[in-house]
């Protein structure tokens, strides 16, 4: 009852259309009925008494009647699967509206596969549930009271006697629809899986094909597969059963109806068109009753998908404004964060760490993989709050500003750029789409991406494929860097930038990067200590907790840590350079 309420609440923007449609319905229960009472006239006044008057009559009432219905019929229809597909698209745009909202922690924990079969499977379910199911339902029980109206008129003593019968025909449809709600919420959970294990595998298929998984692949859709076979057998079963259970019902009724009703007319107790009227209105009653057991199946499953859709809107966000919040100047001061703690669950990641970053300068973070590094950025972009201590933008604590404002005023790179399948236009402009040609393209100058763009074949107009793949790593990040430029925001964060490029990719973007600099206040996180040598301060970053700082020849002269990876760093590229030279000679 709690998700069939929720589920009206969508209904409110919607309720004129509801009222016609309701209007429509009971036109369509009033012909409907009037169609079957037409029944005792005719056989009595034409068939018996041979009236020539009613034969003429009661065709054109017929005719009236149906094209009526028909105008009813096509009204309720439209109407409600109007509201039903709006409540739908609505429901599901509130999802992926919700979704956008949530934390990272919960898109990290949290497979795509299912979040997609959420939006499209299960909102597809709801969809075919409440655009048809519920109209049909709504129709066919104004049809049953008007039909059972017909029925008591015509003979209360026999109707009495179905009425009394109709109540057993409740439990199983009751019993049946019960299982196919448990089934349809096992179904849409296994695909969920199905989803996630597509979305792996075909993003994956290179890492497949070059470990010759492909029969494990195969071997392991065939097994998922199977078992969303067998619960929709199950589902099948049921949904089969119901209709035999139906008929079933329906032959005792049929019996009961002829050996009573022909008993009455033997009598003389009931005329033959009484008789035949009320067999028809019965008969036409059976269908709706029927259709309410099918469709009771549907709304079941629609009950089912409805409840994992609010499962998922329900899920408060851990990340939230507080009221009061400001809208965040530009910065013009520092970057501090004082004291800052933080835990992924139970598992530490930074410890008490402090540090200040003059605007306009750059701060470099480096350290070992899992020291805490991009912590620092998830933190300072609010994707995650801190456990203790804060973070300040010109003495203002970033839990004190509208995210928006906050996250206006950094751009950023990352080692994985993430390009989406649209032109480069669009990649370049995106986050910021009202800007001109022009601007684009001085953007894609300053971070050398305008002479390859231009020889691609539409240009900036070239659909460069799910995830930038028709790019090389190098200008894809090239892309990254001209929609950072494009974005003008005073911070910076070049998450690991350049560390998954060639030597020769590597000159080219950091030639980009530092246009892309200019003015503005960069955090720095780098593997290759190369990189961050013109820092204005390098933090070095152990276990979570800032065990050294200061300028590159600060850090030297000091002897630690981040010597002894200079010396790591440096060994290796003479290593690497020498079996070159050998190998040449």
């Amino acid at each position: 009852m709690k998700v069939y309420l929720r589920l009206l609440r969508y209904t409110k923007p919607y309720i004129r259309h509801i009222v016609g449609s309701v209007l429509c319905m009971l036109a369509l229960s009033v012909i409907s009925s009037a169609i079957a009472f037409l029944v005792k006239p005719a056989i009595d006044d034409v068939f018996i008494k041979k009236d020539f008057r009613m034969l003429v009559a009661i065709p054109v009432l017929i005719i009236i009647a149906y094209l009526g219905k028909g105008m009813a019929d096509f009204g309720q229809s439209y109407l409600m699967g109007f509201v039903g597909n709006r409540i739908v698209t609505d429901l599901r745009e509130a999802v992926y509206r919700h979704i956008q909202s949530l934390s990272m922690s919960f898109i990290t924990n949290t497979s795509t596969g299912l979040l997609m079969s959420r939006i499209s499977n299960d909102v597809g379910i709801l969809q075919r549930a409440v655009s048809d199911s519920v109209k049909k339902v709504l129709r066919n029980f104004f049809l049953v009271i008007g039909l059972t109206f017909v029925a008591f008129y015509q003979n209360w003593q026999m109707a009495s006697l179905i009425f009394l019968v109709l109540p057993l025909v409740s439990i199983p449809i009751v019993k049946f629809g019960r299982k196919t709600k448990k089934y349809s919420r096992r179904s849409q959970e296994r695909m969920g899986r199905i989803s996630t294990f597509l979305i792996e595998t075909i993003s994956g298929n290179q890492t497949v094909k070059a470990f010759c998984m492909e029969e494990y692949g195969n071997r392991r859709f065939f097994k998922e597969t199977n078992r969303l076979f067998s619960i929709n057998l199950n589902t099948l079963k049921v949904s089969a059963l119901s209709s035999p259970m139906m008929e079933f019902f329906g032959g005792i009724l049929g019996a009961s109806i002829v050996y009573y009703g022909g008993h009455s007319v033997i009598q003389g107790t009931m005329t033959t068109g009484e008789f035949f009227s009320f067999v028809a209105a019965v008969a036409m009653l059976y269908r709706p009753i029927k259709a309410l057991s099918r469709e009771n199946l549907k709304i079941q499953k629609g009950l089912a998908a409805a409840v994992r859709v609010f499962e998922i809107l329900d899920i408060e966000p851990e990340i939230k404004e507080m009221p009061g919040t400001i809208k965040l100047p530009r910065l013009k001061q520092s970057i501090e964060f004082k004291e800052v703690s933080f835990q992924y669950e139970d598992t530490p990641v930074l410890k008490n760490v402090s540090f200040l970053a003059e605007a306009g300068g750059i701060l470099a973070v480096i350290g070992k993989s899992g020291a805490g590094k991009t912590t620092i950025t998830n933190l300072l972009l609010r994707f995650y709050d801190v456990d203790s201590g804060g973070i300040f933008l010109d003495g203002i604590n970033i839990k004190d500003v509208t995210i928006k404002s906050l996250r206006e005023q950094i751009a950023f790179v990352t080692q994985e750029t993430i390009l989406f399948n649209d032109t480069i236009r669009n990649n370049i402009a995106y986050g910021s789409l009202d800007v001109s040609d022009e601007y684009i393209i001085q953007a894609a100058k300053s971070a050398y991406a305008h002479e390859f763009i231009q020889s691609m074949p539409q240009g900036y107009e070239t659909v460069i494929g799910e995830k930038g793949v028709r790019l090389s790593g190098g200008q894809r990040q090239r892309i990254a860097i001209a929609r950072a430029i494009v974005k003008n925001a005073p911070i910076l964060i070049l998450d690991e930038a350049t560390s998954a490029l060639d030597t020769h990719s590597e000159k080219e973007v950091q030639r980009a990067l530092e246009n892309l600099m200019k003015g503005r206040t960069t955090i720095l996180i780098a593997h290759r200590l190369s990189t961050v040598r013109n820092a204005n301060q390098i933090i070095v970053l152990s276990d979570g907790e800032v065990i050294e700082r200061g300028t590159h020849d600060d850090l030297v002269k000091h002897r630690g840590i981040y010597n002894r990876l200079i010396e790591i760093q440096s060994g290796y590229h003479k290593k690497n350079l020498n079996n070159t030279t050998s190998s040449h000679q």
